[in-house]
């Protein structure tokens, strides 16, 4: 194993293998201290980083000008590494499953490739003992060594939180593990370089990896309250957001809101736990539960919004809706596990005509992945409802007055605001029927 002092004196080097939302600040980050290769199966992804730009939008181009990384796609220069950082996707299939087929490839591509005595770290989100039952025998396997003499194994999951320039990797603790010492000790240097918030160590990989799992477990399940909460209190009539605003006047009333769940982590990290207790013969009720609620969200927002052009006196079928906002949350161009895609799909159903826009998705992806034209904001007109799902920055200067002139009718234009940017004074002020979340 090599030795942290080698590490920074750039006499051993690192590799970051998957340059995404996880993998690519971290590489940036390390690349500060560390000799780095980033490294992606994706052709296009390299030259498009090497040409100074990131997608994701999580690195500057000056960010990625001022970093000495050496990217690659060949899978043999991950032999040049005393240390390799696994940082994939853990996403789930369509029945819900753990789709671990980048983990297991990643494992494979980084085992026929494995240095004799380096350490592989792995990021990605998984559930309790992947890493040491699944990952590991893939890493013996295909690089002929033995675990624990040969080649040493870690894990650190990830904590990014896309969009959030406040919570970045060096302000937010990192848990780490090894599976003995030397290991664990080695991670905690390296990690310790460029995360100033400090360093948990976790007294084994499992711990850290039902860490993880959890994190995003327990916003979910607060997520599915609210979210409960708001289908109840919508029935009575009443406003959730008020409702909210009157409890969280008590100090220790958590501040959670309804809203749709995806994305990659709060809405799929939960799979994950559920899978390997399902596996030891246990029924997660209350976590499946919770997300059965989350997942139904996006029907119940169009059903709202079917409701809401009937009692206008609206026919419903051909009904022209707008949504603003695909992506899976705020100031993101994320479209993975979107989940306003079920608010489309609903709608369509019902033989509404929607016309969705995003300044942040990618148009090309959104056709390919879920079938989606996005549309100008200029075709957004001659509507009978408007739904605001995801409010990314560049809908700020919208103002109710402008969002009038979008209406076909405009005698009591019915608006769905998923986030609650707008109160139900200034809208009823606007002359708008407001429905909130």
């Amino acid at each position: 194993m090599t030795t942290l002092e080698e590490l920074k004196a750039r006499r051993a080097k690192i590799a970051v293998v998957g340059l995404g939302y996880v993998g690519l600040p971290l590489a940036v980050a390390l690349a500060r201290h560390y000799a780095v290769i980033g490294f992606d199966i994706s052709q296009k992804r390299v030259d498009e980083l090497m040409s100074g730009r990131d997608r994701t939008g999580e690195v500057t181009g000056q960010g990625l000008a001022s970093a000495a990384l050496d990217f690659s796609c060949d899978p043999a220069r991950l032999k040049e590494a005393a240390v390799v950082i696994v940082a994939v996707p853990t996403p789930i299939d369509l029945h819900r499953a753990p789709d671990l087929t980048p983990v297991i490839g990643a494992s494979r591509t980084v085992g026929a490739n494995l240095a004799r005595g380096a350490v592989v770290a792995y990021e990605s989100t998984v559930y309790p003992g992947l890493t040491e039952e699944v990952c590991v025998p893939l890493l013996e396997q295909h690089s002929g060594l033995a675990c624990g003499r040969d080649f040493f194994v870690g894990y650190s999951p990830e904590r990014i939180n896309p969009g959030d320039k406040d919570h970045t990797l060096e302000t937010i603790v990192k848990v780490v593990a090894g599976q003995d010492q030397a290991t664990a000790d080695l991670l905690a240097g390296i990690y310790g370089s460029v995360v100033k918030a400090g360093i948990y160590r976790a007294s084994s990989i499992k711990v850290a990896e039902a860490a993880k799992v959890i994190e995003n477990t327990q916003r979910d399940l607060n997520i599915a309250l609210m979210n409960e909460l708001a289908i109840i209190f919508d029935r009575m009539g009443i406003d959730t957001g008020e409702v909210l605003e009157a409890a969280g006047t008590k100090w220790n009333f958590l501040p959670f809101r309804p809203g749709l769940v995806g994305g990659h982590c709060i809405g799929v990290d939960p799979y994950y736990l559920t899978f390997k207790a399902q596996a030891l013969g246990i029924a997660p009720r209350v976590i499946l539960a919770g997300r059965a609620i989350n997942d139904g969200m996006g029907r119940f927002i169009a059903q709202a919004c079917i409701k809401g052009l009937i009692d206008g006196g609206v026919l419903v079928k051909g009904a022209r809706v707008g949504i603003l906002g695909f992506t899976f949350k705020e100031n993101v161009p994320d479209l993975r596990n979107t989940r306003v895609i079920d608010v489309v799909a609903e709608l369509a159903d019902y033989g509404v005509e929607v016309l969705v826009h995003d300044p942040m998705a990618d148009a090309d992806e959104a056709r390919v992945e879920y079938g989606i034209a996005l549309s100008d904001l200029a075709a957004l007109r001659s509507l009978d409802a408007l739904i605001l799902a995801v409010p990314h920055a560049h809908y700020r200067e919208l103002g109710l007055a402008e969002l009038r002139g979008w209406y076909r009718d405009q005698a009591a234009p019915l608006l769905l605001d998923v986030k609650g940017r707008f109160s139900q004074a200034e809208a009823g002020t606007a002359g708008f029927r407001l429905w909130r979340l």
